[in-house]
């Protein structure tokens, strides 16, 4: 996110007359390249560089249109498409209903309707079908349908339900002008500490390939048009090989190294994705260290950029960067600089230019045309350059109706198809599908502790004792039950600052304390742990103590408990490999899969239950 100022661009002593314009663009029976021509024929530099720009925007609560946003540093609605000429956003909130998203959505284009030559706002997120709440790579659900995480897609090996995930998500995006899904995340989570796995499909090469293809064409349709939300597959070339598994997102982890030489191998699920039809491509924040690509962050690397993706894989989609490249700024009022790694000694001014160098046609999290515009003026950028990147993202507008009927959406549509009784359901059996029995050892009786009778006397911790009620008797303490059941999560390091603490990273141990209650409990009560892996969490303290072992990748307590009394049947597979120790996970090689010297639990493990 960027802190960003006043910089109003006075378009009105600049651009033509809107009496003046040749509206033939508007018509839908002429080719689309014809269309696009026409209309970038009649663009002034302002209008060009407001293109390429992509960044966050809020909605007014009841869906009007938002003032400035002094929290975020946004400014208003109104000051992004009409005085910065701007109109390509990522929303940034839950929506309270799906009426309101739709009646801002149809308000801002309305704004944006009225701007000279009317060119429509695209729409983006983050994705918004699971539990997250991270203000840079998930959002809360809402009112949408609730789905597993990536992982918990993963851990069902089905391409048929990723398929389905992604045509309901269409159908979600859509009723509410989404249009561009800042997703699927490809990266191979080969780094066990890595915080951004939870929205990968996880290690494995061949699976990811598989599943984000099916991902993408759920996404995008049998055939791209205006149906199809444009998927933005990241990050290329593969953001998972980070230097102690930090994320980039921060200066300390801006290296990915590549100490197994497996560079390529990272590659292998865009190959999939392009092959598929992705629409678009972010590059990540890290930079190569040690390769034959220069030391610089992925969206400044011009031989990775250009050289791979444009030349070796003949890309001529949309590159957008990821957020925050070129200015610093504050999050919750502390600094966050731009994640300019390789190149923190440019300006600004220098930055994007080396990223429009790169072969780039957009910057994520930046609403600073005018410099763009300045650098054209100058000859830093030359104008047939900015026309390239204004032609391929003018094209994906005309190709997604954005000109023409799919301006607007239908409000009532909206709350119908939103959150839909049938899509609720899809998710919720997907989220009982991808959890994963671990271990489920015998009972005095010789019987498998799994499943759980009904009615047992239960102890819980991390269980809404409510939803457990429906399910057992509650009692206090272990002593007086028949079985105990805990919900936990992976371990991660506090860290200085509330931003940071959003990417769970550091040490895969659970403190010792805590092994010391688990154990305490497990000694007193048959126990059953569910653990929650955002991250492959070192298990081996515990693992041979308690009865039952289930692992979930977002699953709500019902989802959960449902799996551990037999109503539903679990047919989740470990889509990573859960390491015995940190020891191991530190010899682990970043950019090799499956590196993990003998590791407690192999990818791919996963019990049945009946």
């Amino acid at each position: 996110m960027t802190d960003l100022v006043d910089t109003t661009t006075d378009t009105a002593a600049v651009a033509p007359s809107a009496d003046a314009v040749d509206r033939r663009y508007l018509d839908r029976d002429l080719p689309v390249d014809e269309r696009v021509a026409t209309l970038l024929d009649q663009m002034t530099l302002e209008e060009k560089a407001g293109l390429c720009f992509q960044t966050m925007i809020t909605m007014g609560e009841d869906g009007s249109l938002a003032e400035a946003d002094p929290v975020f540093g946004l400014p208003s609605n109104v000051e992004y498409v009409e005085g910065r000429l701007m109109n390509h956003f990522n929303i940034l909130q839950a929506a309270p209903t799906p009426a309101a998203m739709a009646e801002w959505h149809n308000r801002i284009q309305e704004l944006a309707a009225n701007t000279r030559l009317g060119i429509p706002v695209t729409i983006s997120t983050d994705p918004r079908h699971s539990y997250s709440d991270n203000p840079l790579a998930g959002m809360l659900t809402g009112a949408f349908s609730t789905w597993p995480e990536t992982l918990g897609l993963a851990a069902t090996r089905d391409e048929e339900l990723v398929e389905q995930f992604g045509d309901i998500a269409r159908q979600e995006y859509t009723a509410v002008g989404i249009r561009v899904s800042l997703h699927p995340q490809v990266d191979l989570a080969t780094e066990p500490r890595w915080s951004r796995q939870l929205a990968t499909f996880g290690e494995d090469p061949a699976l990811t390939s598989r599943l984000g293809a099916a991902y993408v064409r759920g996404f995008q349709g049998a055939e791209f048009g205006e149906d199809s939300v444009s998927t933005m597959t990241k990050h290329f070339p593969g953001g998972g090989p980070q230097l102690d598994g930090e994320d980039p997102h921060f200066a300390y982890g801006r290296e990915q190294v590549y100490p197994g030489g497996a560079f390529e191998t990272h590659l292998k699920p865009f190959e999939a994705a392009f092959e598929a039809g992705t629409r678009q491509i972010m590059p990540y924040y890290g930079m190569p260290v040690g390769t034959e690509h220069e030391e610089v962050g992925f969206g400044f690397n011009k031989s990775v950029i250009t050289g791979l993706l444009r030349e070796r894989y003949g890309f001529d989609g949309i590159v957008c960067t990821d957020w925050g490249l070129i200015t610093d700024g504050e999050i919750f009022g502390q600094p966050f600089p731009a994640r300019a790694w390789g190149v923190e000694h440019l300006s600004p001014r220098e930055r994007m230019v080396k990223v429009i160098e790169a072969g780039a046609d957009q910057f994520g999290g930046e609403a600073n045309p005018e410099l763009l515009v300045d650098l054209v003026r100058t000859g830093e950028v030359s104008e047939e350059r900015l026309d390239a990147s204004a032609r391929r993202i003018l094209r994906e507008k005309f190709v997604l109706g954005l000109f023409d009927d799919r301006r607007y959406v239908d409000v009532e549509r909206a709350t119908r198809v939103v959150g839909a009784p049938e899509f609720v359901a899809a998710g919720e059996q997907a989220q009982r599908r991808s959890i994963t029995v671990l271990t489920n050892t015998a009972r005095a009786d010789g019987e498998a502790t799994l499943p759980l009778a009904r009615g047992v006397r239960v102890y819980v911790e991390g269980v809404d004792a409510a939803v457990a009620a429906e399910y057992g008797t509650l009692v206090e303490t272990p002593a007086e039950a028949d079985v105990a059941i805990l919900r936990i999560q992976a371990p991660f390091e506090q860290r200085a600052t509330m931003f940071e603490n959003f990417f769970h990273a550091g040490s895969l141990d659970f403190p010792e304390e805590f092994v010391a209650h688990v154990r305490e409990v497990a000694a007193a009560v048959p126990t059953v742990v569910d653990v929650f892996l955002d991250r492959p969490a070192i298990l081996t303290p515990f693992a041979d103590d308690v009865t039952a072992l289930v692992a979930n990748y977002g699953a709500n307590p019902h989802a959960v408990l449902d799996v551990l009394f037999g109503e539903a049947t679990p047919q989740g597979r470990l889509p990573f490999d859960l390491p015995r120790s940190m020891a191991a996970v530190e010899a682990n090689r970043s950019d090799v899969p499956f590196d993990t010297e003998d590791p407690l639990f192999r990818f791919g493990h996963g019990l049945d239950l009946g």
